[in-house]
C-alpha cells in the first residue's frame, strides 16, 4: 500500500477528479461560458496589478454600494488551468447583492513551484488591504472562497502569520474552503505529483492542516456528494481538525459544485452569502 488502504493506481484514480465527473470538461466549459455571458451584462472589470509580475494582476467587478464588502474567489484547475477571465460567473451575483467580486490571476505549475503560488494569493489579498479605498471596498471585510486548488490556496491563506505582511491577523474576515486538498502527503506520493513537485519539505510547509496554529479567520469546508473518498476524507479530517463547519452538497460532483457559487441558494453561494451576511439579490433585479 502507498498511502492509508490504497495501492499506487487507486491513490492516483483518488486525486484525479476527472475519474469521478463525465461531465468535466463540459462544466469547466461552462465556466468561461457564463463568465463572458457576466461580462456582457457587467461590463469589463477593472484590473489592477497586485505585483510585479504580468500574472500578478485581478479582475474586479464593482458594485455601486458604499464602502462594501469584498469577496475574492480563488479558482481551481489542479494548480495549472484556468485563469481570472474564466472565473467570473459568480461576480453578477455578487454584486447585485452589493458586494465587490475579485479574481485574482497567479502564475500556475509548473512554470513556478506550490509556494510561490500561496505567496501570489497573499500577495493579492495583501494589495486588496492596501487599496480597497481605490474601489470603494472596505478593507475590513476581506472574504475568500476557493474551488479545488484554490480551496487549498485559500486554506494557505487562511492559516497565514498575516503580521509578517504588515497587516492585521484578521485581514481575512471568512474563508470558504470548497473540494480543497488540506493535507498535501497524499498528491506527494500520487501521479499528480509528476508536475507538482513536492517533497517532504514542501507537504509540510504548504499543507494548511499542520499550520492551524496561524488560523486567523472562520472557515467553512463544503465538498460534493459525488467526489472521491480521498477528497471527502480531506474535507473532513481539514474541518474536524481545524473545528469548522462542514457541509455535503448533494447531488454534485467536484466540478459543479464550483458553479453553485453563482447561486446565492446553492451550497456555495449560500455559505458564501452567510459568511458575509448579505442578502440574496431578488431575481431579475
Amino acid at each position: 500500500m502507498v498511502f492509508l488502504h490504497y495501492d499506487q493506481a487507486a491513490l492516483d484514480r483518488q486525486y484525479d477528479q476527472h475519474a469521478w465527473a463525465a461531465n468535466a470538461e463540459q462544466v469547466i466549459r461552462r465556466y468561461a461560458e457564463q463568465s463572458e455571458l457576466v461580462r456582457s451584462r457587467l461590463g469589463e472589470p477593472w484590473a489592477f496589478a497586485y505585483g510585479e509580475t504580468p500574472a500578478e494582476t485581478l479582475d474586479l467587478y464593482p458594485t455601486d454600494h458604499a464602502n462594501a464588502p469584498i469577496h475574492v474567489f480563488i479558482h481551481g484547475g489542479a494548480w495549472r488551468r484556468l485563469g481570472k477571465r474564466d472565473s467570473a460567473f459568480a461576480a453578477e451575483t455578487f454584486v447585485r447583492a452589493g458586494a465587490h467580486f475579485v479574481a485574482p490571476d497567479f502564475v500556475l505549475l509548473p512554470a513556478v513551484t506550490l509556494d510561490v503560488m500561496v505567496a501570489q494569493v497573499r500577495r493579492a489579498i495583501t494589495w486588496l488591504y492596501r487599496n480597497a479605498g481605490k474601489f470603494g471596498g472596505d478593507r475590513d471585510r476581506i472574504f475568500l472562497s476557493g474551488h479545488s486548488s484554490g480551496g487549498h490556496l485559500v486554506a494557505c491563506a487562511a492559516t497565514t502569520a498575516w503580521s509578517q505582511f504588515d497587516v492585521p491577523p484578521d485581514v481575512v474576515k471568512a474563508a470558504l474552503c470548497a473540494s480543497g486538498i488540506y493535507d498535501l502527503e497524499p498528491v506527494r506520493l500520487s501521479a499528480r505529483n509528476d508536475y507538482v513537485k513536492l517533497d517532504e519539505r514542501a507537504v509540510q510547509e504548504m499543507s494548511p492542516q499542520r499550520h492551524l496554529a496561524d488560523l486567523s479567520c472562520p472557515m467553512t469546508i463544503v465538498f460534493g456528494e459525488h467526489e472521491s473518498d480521498e477528497f471527502k476524507r480531506q474535507a473532513r479530517d481539514f474541518a474536524a481538525a481545524s473545528g469548522s463547519p462542514l457541509v455535503e452538497a448533494e447531488g454534485v460532483n467536484h466540478f459543479e459544485l464550483a458553479a453553485t457559487l453563482a447561486d446565492p441558494h446553492g451550497p456555495m453561494g449560500r455559505l458564501a452569502f452567510e459568511q458575509m451576511g448579505l442578502a440574496a439579490p431578488m431575481s431579475g433585479g
